[in-house]
């Protein structure tokens, strides 16, 4: 066995035998923006939710990686890579599961699987152990297969369970998107191992042994003359890292990683959210004085704080209100301030007060309040949970009658817009950025016109210049055409109606110019019943493609497409939909989704979909797949909005697996404002 090994091995075995107790130290980043040294993987985890973005570089191999803590053991990695030797840009997954804990007598354990339906650049699989010694000494070692397997391997030891476990099957590198499942832990295995020292808080130095040929780059791109890296690591804040490493004896490699988790609020931005008005206590403080009429009071009262006053009534001690919540990201924060104004303006004999959300016009839930719970509760300590339980929460489908001039409303704005492209074959990023002119009128409870003009003003999305090759209908992948020809764009005139046919129920109907590459007529129904976890909607559409200027004309291609879809939301923040059905290409299949989202608005998730188009005819990638980042903007600015940036990751756009795209989907509009997911948001009711 050679000397490399035997060291390899001697470092497993300490790790096992040792019966330190493990300390806090900082889970490091490899180059792969997973838990690891510097090239080799680690069998930690980072804290749960955290989120991450590293750009490692050395030589002419630069990879950026966007890593999520998924659950408290499962660690999950999308990359972007520039491989040279002719292999232009990567596009890959990595996940990685901790089996084990470190306890004071076993070290944690992991394994991972990189290049998970990729093109097979970084294809391997590893298990690997990691152990501290005091507070500041960690080990890791491992085995690995594929890459991981390529230098100074031996053969594999799971081929004593079966010997079909010793061969790893020829792969042609290519177009991915398939598991391959038959490589997996297959062929010759080889030995890792890392050493890290905690010199203080900021500072951590590593160094490792690598079981990376590099069977692409050696030679070709740079000179892997040693398996030994060496590296530093320093915290500049708690947020940015920075790496400097001396990589396989030939070579100088760089790394910046930003990390944040959602589930925190910000140390930066916050403190903006104006404080809510006190609540009046009847007895105490008498009721201003005032000629305004009640309206007029409340509507105002209420529009300072974000919230838009649809209708009222009072009969007897019951005060009833219909309210639009145009400000909060939870709608429990919107009843709050509500029912703070209302004790402000109501007159003494009232002491019950009813609330009913609405969603574009239609009333979705009512929360009935007692004053006297008001009045006692707001100051108590325990002040959360007694007024939710002996809050009211009711499915309503009857609104209060409009006011007399509350509509017909509209309103314009004018906003910049950015529009970036990620992961063209020629280019990591392209982006446009322009001026947006956006108008909405509400002729009607319900009834809502909608429009929007875009002006680019500079960008880099026309310069795209790939000709679409494939062989189903360009439902998508004529998308840069579209970047050229509409400068100035129509992107959205619709005229929609939403309305609540049944208890329980919502509808919705949308006709017109529905997106930048569709037109056409939109319907869609959702079952979304009380005190449940779950939904179940369908839609039916008929589009019809734009012409590539985006004015009103229409190309020859139409397609009836819909789907029935089902939601649930699991514990802990974790939320998964299913769709079934017909998209844009006229192929059958299924998407399936699922999200991690945060009570402060933060969502991320992963989506695929399988049709049945063959993945051949796809094309590169074999199904549509990707992650959706998306970040509230009162998350970065402090200041209550519910506006978030979406941030698509999407390989590469085919038309295979293609939705149309259309504004109100009911699903999102309406699950805040229902019982389940208000009584979740309801630490925000005294906010």
């Amino acid at each position: 066995m050679p000397l490399t090994r035997l060291k390899a091995s001697a470092v497993l075995f300490a790790l096992c035998a040792t019966t330190a107790q493990a300390e806090t130290m900082a889970t490091g980043r490899n180059a792969y923006g997973m838990p690891g040294t510097i090239d080799m993987p680690s069998a930690l985890s980072f804290p749960d939710a955290d989120l991450s973005v590293a750009h490692s570089r050395f030589q002419v191999e630069s990879r950026t990686s966007l890593a999520f803590q998924i659950t408290p053991r499962l660690t999950g990695a999308f990359r972007y890579s520039y491989i040279g030797a002719g292999f232009s840009y990567d596009r890959s997954f990595a996940l990685q599961y901790r089996l084990l804990d470190e306890g004071r007598f076993v070290p944690a354990i992991a394994v991972g699987v990189n290049d998970l339906i990729g093109t097979g650049q970084y294809g391997g699989e590893y298990i690997v152990a990691t152990k501290s010694v005091g507070p500041a000494l960690r080990f890791s070692a491992g085995m690995g297969w594929g890459r991981l397997g390529s230098y100074n391997g031996f053969t594999n030891p799971l081929g004593a369970i079966d010997k079909g476990f010793e061969t790893r099957p020829a792969r042609v590198v290519g177009q991915g998107g398939n598991l391959e499942l038959d490589q997996w832990f297959r062929g010759n295995a080889a030995l890792f191992g890392g050493v890290e020292w905690q010199v203080n808080d900021r500072l951590r130095v590593m160094a490792e042994y690598s079981s990376d040929a590099y069977p692409f780059q050696n030679g070709k791109t740079f000179n892997r003359d040693t398996p030994l890296n060496f590296g530093i690591s320093y915290a500049v804040t708690p947020q940015w890292t920075v790496d400097a490493r001396y990589m396989y004896g030939s070579e100088l490699g760089l790394q910046a990683t930003f990390a944040m988790n959602p589930k925190e609020r910000p140390k930066y931005g916050a403190g903006y959210d104006p404080a809510p008005p006190p609540v009046r206590v009847r007895g105490q403080q008498a009721l201003v004085a005032t000629e305004e009429s009640l309206e007029t009071r409340l509507r105002r009262d209420l529009g300072a704080q974000g919230i838009v006053l649809n209708g009222l009534t009072v009969q007897g001690g019951t005060a009833t209100v219909e309210v639009a919540n145009g400000r909060y990201s939870q709608d429990a924060q919107a009843v709050g301030r509500t029912a703070r104004v209302l004790t402000r303006q109501m007159p003494d004999t009232v002491d019950r007060f009813t609330i009913i959300l609405a969603r574009n016009g239609m009333p979705v839930t009512s929360v009935m309040l007692s004053r006297d719970d008001l009045e006692q509760l707001e100051f108590d300590r325990d002040g959360t949970e007694f007024s939710v339980a002996r809050a009211t929460l009711r499915d309503t489908t009857t609104g209060v009658t409009p006011l007399a001039d509350r509509y017909p409303r509209s309103g314009a704005a004018i906003e910049p817009y950015f529009r970036p492209s990620y992961f063209d074959p020629d280019a990591p990023v392209r982006a446009d950025l322009g001026i947006a002119l956006g108008g909405v009128m509400e002729p009607l409870p319900g009834l809502r016109f909608s429009g929007r003009i875009e002006r680019k003003i500079i960008g880099t999305l026309s310069e795209s210049n790939r000709v679409s090759d494939s062989v189903l209908p360009h439902v998508r992948t004529d998308s840069s055409i579209y970047d050229r020809e509409g400068e100035t764009a129509l992107t959205e005139l619709t005229g929609a109606y939403f309305f609540r046919p049944a208890p329980q129920v919502f509808g919705r109907v949308t006709v017109g110019y529905l997106e930048r590459m569709y037109a056409g007529v939109s319907t869609e129904v959702l079952w979304k019943p009380d005190g449940k976890r779950y939904a179940l909607g369908a839609e039916l559409n008929y589009a019809i493609q734009r012409d590539f200027d985006q004015d009103f004309g229409l190309q020859d291609y139409s397609v009836v497409t819909g789907h029935v879809s089902g939601y649930y939301e699991l514990p802990n923040d974790y939320h998964v939909q299913l769709d079934v059905g017909r998209y844009l290409a006229g192929d059958y299949g299924a998407t399936l989704s699922l999200d991690r989202e945060f009570e402060n608005g933060w969502r991320v998730g992963a989506f695929a979909t399988l049709t049945d188009v063959p993945f051949n005819d796809f094309g590169e990638g074999s199904f549509d797949k990707g992650i959706t980042v998306a970040i509230p903007l009162d998350f970065v600015t402090g200041r209550p909005t519910q506006r978030k940036n979406y941030v698509p990751l999407r390989p590469i756009q085919r038309d295979g697996g293609a939705k149309l795209s259309v504004s109100g989907r009911l699903y999102e509009e309406v699950r805040g404002a229902k019982n389940t997911d208000l009584l979740d948001g309801w630490g925000r009711f005294w906010q």
